[in-house]
């Protein structure tokens, strides 16, 4: 470690406005606001829905229908105004958070005054690529004018011996490489993963974090530019009373056709999501738990987790840590933002369905845990939103399947009992069943207009704006319209996936925290029809009742139930490679970073293409890495039933 020392935690406030301040305007009406869009249209949809029920006497099965309606209106509603904001903002060129024109990202020549650390927690992963990403960040950062003011941390909490040895020795490779420059590298292994990732970081923190003034937190997977590194150090820097900054990591380096359509949809409407979000968050921002730099000592003052009291999945280690964290440094008096520029931050996702819903049954578990947290004494607002749409992001499916549910039973009730025109004995005239048709189709396609004009906006605001980062208008409208297709496609078997793991949390049953598998590959049809059989069989009972008994209902769930009856295949065909490289050779999918690759992800594909596995030695012949010296300092695990003291603010300079 650099011998240089300064006093990571010491700030002065008075300062110039600069590119790099973050600063919000409005910020305490930003949610009124959303209020004013969000309810008039979530209650004129439940109102809709109510006059076409009305008519012929409310059933149970219908006011079911309406209530969990009511729920999905308010979450479509909440979506589609964010996007609408993000739309216009992103087309005025306006910062959603001073609301002024968009100002240019900080001088990365600017000299940085304090110490910051750079880690990489790893739990049983690819040697080859952990070790590729983390090089080229670290050499990214090294060749840069300011890689003096950086270490950098590999955190392995791996458990497998082999693993454990090949990290080993990819590391002393590693060191040799670096020459020099290895004094600012280091790799720490626990043989145990106590407290999972957060464990890891608690670690880190407790003994070495009090010589830093922020983490730059990566994903095993999260590559990074030097620009993007030093543009987040420099924002805490110049922020004082920042605590977290929050990047869109953007996905990278995929084949298959599956994990193109992800990371097509990513590029191609994040930065439009993001500015809405950023909008009516403003100061209070999420944090994702990568790719976003932290300042190390309010985190080590407010984020120590405690232990839930319960079993799991409700009780036990807090798994969706990230969320808390930023909810805790919050309602300590910190600031959190969301940098919604895209370029400089990436990452990778699953490259099948099947590894997709994996990991969103990790997430769904760990989302849903945080309803428990609502309580919180202290919490802002806006955190408890992130806690309510983070679960309620999969706990819709659930409701959406089960309106579709009550509705094809109500139906079928319908269908098969005879039609009473005659309520009383002495009633003079008979009861009409009433269809409001007009009001159904309205409905319909308003309800249609809010899922789906986002994606329209974000199509629009791409063609205007950044078409050549797609490689011109047509591939960008070709991309643009199978990305559509394919969302379409898929829906039906997420929903259903969704809808199990939230049944199975809400059952009690837990799930194992693994790594995922990162590298593309064929799904087998046995594995293929073994995950989705359930699906399909389901899909296969309710399409023939519906068919038969009510034809019409039928032609309107058909999209609902192509999408389950083919999930086999949908699950085989969209995990291939040779497709995925033949749509890129059609122009599809196509996005700026493989047109115009940086140097961040060409350090990555070289280092991947050229990498050598090192000689494994025997167990205990390579020497143990060294480490810095440990200043241990102990965080506070947070009581969750009281306030935190108030943050006291950094003085001002005379």
């Amino acid at each position: 470690m650099s011998t240089k020392q300064n006093n990571p935690h010491s700030h002065a406030t008075h300062r110039a406005p600069n590119a790099a301040s973050l600063r919000t305007w409005g910020e305490g009406v930003r949610l009124s606001i959303m209020a004013l869009l969000v309810l008039p249209t979530a209650s004129l949809a439940t109102w809709s829905l109510y006059e076409i029920f009305k008519p012929n006497q409310l059933t149970g099965l219908e006011i079911a229908q309406l209530v969990l309606s009511t729920v999905l209106f308010l979450w479509l509603s909440m979506s589609f105004w964010t996007a609408a904001i993000g739309f216009v903002l992103k087309l005025f060129n306006i910062d959603p958070l001073s609301m002024q024109k968009a100002q240019p990202s900080p001088n990365a020549n600017t000299p940085l005054t304090q110490r910051h650390a750079v880690v990489m927690p790893v739990y049983n992963e690819d040697t080859r690529r952990i070790m590729v990403g983390f090089e080229a960040c670290v050499r990214e950062l090294l060749n840069s004018k300011q890689g003096a003011q950086f270490d950098f941390y590999m955190l392995s909490d791996t458990t497998k011996p082999e693993m454990a040895q090949a990290e080993l020795a990819a590391w002393e490779a590693l060191q040799q490489r670096l020459g020099a420059a290895a004094g600012q590298v280091f790799y720490r292994r626990r043989e145990k993963n106590v407290g999972r990732k957060v464990g890891n970081l608690a670690d880190f923190c407790q003994r070495w974090g009090s010589q830093y003034e922020s983490m730059i937190v990566l994903d095993a997977d999260s590559i990074m530019s030097a620009e993007r590194m030093l543009d987040l150090a420099q924002r805490i820097e110049q922020n004082p009373d920042t605590a977290l900054v929050q990047t869109i990591p953007m996905p990278v380096r995929q084949h298959t056709f599956f994990a193109r359509f992800v990371q097509f949809a990513a590029h191609l409407y994040s930065p439009m999501l993001a500015t809405g979000l950023s909008f009516w968050q403003t100061d209070s921002a999420n944090y994702w738990g990568h790719n976003a730099i932290i300042r190390i000592a309010p985190f080590m003052q407010h984020c120590g987790l405690p232990t839930l009291p319960g079993k799991e999945p409700f009780g036990g280690d807090i798994l969706s840590h990230d969320f808390v964290e930023a909810a805790l440094l919050r309602r300590a008096g910190w600031q959190a933002y969301l940098l919604t520029e895209t370029t400089g931050s990436y990452e990778e996702v699953p490259s099948n369905m099947i590894e997709y819903a994996t990991r969103d049954r990790r997430w769904v578990q760990g989302n849903i845990q945080h309803l428990g947290l609502l309580g919180v004494k202290g919490l802002k607002t806006t955190s408890r939103l992130h806690f309510s749409f983070g679960a309620f992001a999969y706990i819709s499916s659930l409701l959406l399947l089960m309106v579709l549910a009550f509705g094809t039973a109500d139906a079928l009730i319908k269908a098969l009992t005879p039609v009473q025109f005659f309520s009383s004995p002495y009633q003079l005239f008979p009861d009409w069943q009433i269809a409001r048709q007009g009001l159904m189709f309205a409905t319909m396609w308003g309800t249609m207009a809010m899922l789906f004009m986002p994606k329209i906006l974000g199509l629009v605001l791409a063609l205007i704006q950044r078409r050549d980062e797609f490689g011109g208008a047509w591939r960008l409208l070709k991309g643009g319209v199978m990305e559509l297709v394919m969302a379409i496609i898929i829906a039906p078997l997420m929903m259903f996936y969704h809808s199990y793991f939230v049944l199975s949390v809400f059952m009690g049953t837990s799930v194992k925290w693994e790594a995922q598998a990162r590298e593309g590959s064929m799904v087998p049809w046995s594995v293929a029809f073994k995950r989705s059989h359930v699906a399909t069989l389901t899909a296969l009972v309710w399409g023939s009742v519906t068919a038969y008994y009510t034809p019409a209902l039928f032609a309107w769930l058909s999209p609902v139930l192509v999408g389950l009856l083919l999930a086999a295949p949908i699950i085989r065909l969209t995990s291939s490679l040779s497709l995925g490289k033949a749509s890129f050779r059609s122009g599809i999918f196509v996005i700026h970073d493989e047109l115009k690759e940086c140097q961040a992800l060409k350090r990555v594909r070289l280092g991947m293409a050229n990498y050598r596995e090192p000689v494994l030695a025997e167990a205990g012949a390579l020497p143990v890495p060294a480490l810095p010296e440990t200043h241990w300092v102990p965080m506070t695990i947070q009581d969750f039933k009281e306030k935190p003291a108030p943050r006291a603010l950094p003085q001002a300079a005379a």
